[in-house]
């Protein structure tokens, strides 16, 4: 008798995409020696205190 499994989604699943990343990867050894904290300070005169939040600037600087 053929057999036919029925699929069924999971509701939760348990996924962390730094547990998928190598820990050589040239990202990760670029976090740990670039201090990118400074684009703060720098960059708080061109942010507004009104309305909704922004991208965060080291975000947007590594785009």
């Amino acid at each position: 008798m053929q057999g036919k499994k029925q699929y069924q989604e999971k509701l939760f699943t348990n996924f962390q995409l730094s547990d998928r990343v190598p820990s050589d990867n040239i990202y990760r050894k670029l976090k740990e020696v670039l201090d990118l904290q400074f684009l703060y300070t720098a960059t708080a005169k061109y942010y507004g205190k009104d309305g909704q939040k922004s991208i965060d600037p080291i975000v947007f600087f590594k785009l």
